[in-house]
């Protein structure tokens, strides 16, 4: 995909989106049930649109909610739910919706006080330590957050007991109840005036963020990055981890400088991402251009998206470092400085994040578990401790506590930018160079992810491949080792095709919640060798879109 002209560059005005006529939107457009478009569709990471686009207004997150309390109910779910919600434009408006609903199914709900802000993993560690030695009243969760969408966007996800999110059972059945209410006008939808619901005893409103923050000690060695002094730069992308970082800069008296400390759901403060759009996407250089600039002011500098369940890691060597780049730094160093894990746990990846991760896994003798796209399959081995790690390509990841034991079940983009400032703390070297280090060791991958423009129907083929739809046996030259639709540690369905050969893959997959489809390829030789496997991997995929129709 090209790179648009004013990527990387200031946000112009004539770009940003009227908050009131998305505000607007989200009252008084409704979905054409008619339109499978505008229905309610979870994808990897919840149910996500625009209320411009009446694919995320009032109706929807009237029905989803409702759809919830339901879901509860049939499963005996009946203890606090927690709900946040990040700084898009229509997250404020979607969780008074949602508010309305819970407060008239009865369900105890928890926000943040003053009209707060919730990161995605803050939520999760609330679940979790709710529900810790309980086997009834169990919490729950929902996120209202489209993460690093554009500003036009809403989104709205929901973490059952476990913390994590739910996997496809679970918003399967909420869909399509969902989807029914919807079809019925919503007329089975209970719901209170937000002025009552916001008063009544099931709704508390709570600070949230102290419980996370003090818990930190247990995940990270705060006391190692104090007594290190190390100078640290973050910018929270206008999202909701700025209360955060703030109170963890108090709380732990670190030598940190917040270089963006304002809250506009236009984020008009932001440069733009490679297609010149606005998207709070802290794994994107063009995206975190403000704080790549600053690099050289810090040891090192992070950035998370809206939700904070991302992180980008920024140092004066390297700049942004890529999150394949940053994972395989972070096993490599947790492996070596938890003596509390047992060397039993396994490390969790997914199939299309680089195959350096498997190479340091092997090197430390410990067992790869690699998935597909989405957080929701590390979930249950980080609940039971038996996954110490589990990260994604698109940046981001959790992990055990120092004993062992669950921190989140959901991805927690605060921790990962931490442990950066732990690295430096404890070994006196920033994560790039431990990166150099390791390649020098393991080898240089060459690792590319290109995103294309994709409409449903052509989504809907990339999604039906399967091995035997490839007659190609070779990749760049090499015999092709594997062709690959369910993912080796858990033999579930990716959703797409992964090809590999001695020296290098691709994988390609729609993506579950934009307009698009995602190729990833990697060569262990070559610049030259990763442009062959990108060039037959875009020869597939055009086939493909062919075939479809489109």
């Amino acid at each position: 995909m090209a790179i648009h002209p004013l990527a990387g560059k200031p946000a112009p005005d004539d770009i940003l989106i009227d908050v009131a006529e998305i505000e607007k939107a989200y009252y008084e457009r409704g979905p054409n049930v008619e339109d499978p478009q505008q229905l309610v569709s979870f994808g990897t990471s919840g149910h996500r649109g625009s209320p411009l686009d009446a694919t995320f207004n009032e109706a929807h997150v009237l029905a989803i909610t409702q759809a919830i309390c339901d879901y509860r109910a049939g499963q005996n779910i009946s203890g606090r739910l927690f709900m946040g919600k990040d700084t898009h434009a229509a997250s404020g408006p979607a969780q008074r919706s949602a508010l309305e609903v819970l407060a008239a199914n009865g369900v105890e709900t928890v926000i943040q006080r003053d009209d707060g802000f919730t990161p995605t993993p803050a939520i999760s560690r609330a679940i979790l330590v709710h529900n810790r030695g309980k086997k009834e009243a169990l919490a729950d969760g929902i996120v209202v957050t489209p993460s690093h969408n554009p500003p036009a966007d809403g989104g709205f996800k929901y973490n059952p007991p476990e913390g994590g999110p739910a996997d496809t059972d679970v918003t399967d059945w909420i869909q399509e109840r969902a989807n029914a209410l919807l079809r019925e006008g919503n007329r089975n939808v209970k719901r209170l005036a937000y002025d009552a619901a916001i008063r009544l005893a099931t709704t508390h409103q709570e600070e949230m963020a102290g419980p996370y923050v003090d818990g930190l000690t247990k995940v990270i060695d705060m006391a190692a990055i104090h007594s290190a002094k190390v100078r640290i730069g973050v910018d929270p992308l206008g999202g909701s981890a700025l209360g955060y970082w703030q109170k963890i800069a108090e709380r732990y008296r670190f030598d940190i400088t917040i270089v963006n400390s304002r809250i506009d759901p236009t984020f008009k403060f932001m440069t733009l991402d490679h297609d010149g759009k606005i998207r709070m996407d802290c794994s994107s250089p063009y995206a975190m251009a403000g704080l790549v600039n600053l690099k050289d002011r810090y040891q090192v500098a992070f950035g998370n998206d809206a939700d904070a369940d991302r992180h980008g890691i920024v140092t004066p060597s390297m700049g942004l470092m890529n999150p394949n780049q940053y994972l395989a730094v972070a096993i490599h160093y947790l492996l070596t400085h938890r003596p509390g894990w047992s060397k039993d746990v396994a490390v969790g990846k997914t199939l299309v994040s680089s195959s350096l991760i498997d190479r340091v896994v092997e090197r430390h003798g410990r067992k790869l578990y690699e998935v597909p796209v989405g957080f929701k399959w590390f979930s249950p081995g980080l609940f039971d401790g038996s996954i110490c790690f589990g990260g994604e390509e698109s940046a981001g990841a959790s992990f055990l506590r120092s004993d062992g034991t669950v921190w989140t079940t959901d991805k927690d983009g605060i921790i990962l930018c931490l442990l950066a400032a732990e690295i430096i703390a404890t070994t006196g070297r920033d994560p790039a160079r431990w990166y150099v280090d390791l390649t020098n060791k393991l080898g240089r991958p060459f690792y590319s992810r290109t995103d294309v423009p994709a409409n449903a129907a052509q989504k809907k083929a990339l999604k039906a491949l399967r091995a035997e739809d490839l007659a190609a046996n070779q990749l760049a030259g090499e015999p092709i080792t594997a062709k690959l639709t369910r993912a080796p540690g858990n033999g579930a369905d990716i959703g797409g095709l992964k090809v590999s050969a001695p020296n290098g893959w691709f994988a390609v997959r729609p993506s579950g919640t934009e307009d698009l489809c995602k190729i990833y390829a990697e060569s262990l030789k070559s610049e030259e060798h990763l442009k062959l496997i990108q060039d037959e991997a875009w020869q597939i995929v055009q086939s493909v879109f062919a075939a479809s129709g489109q």
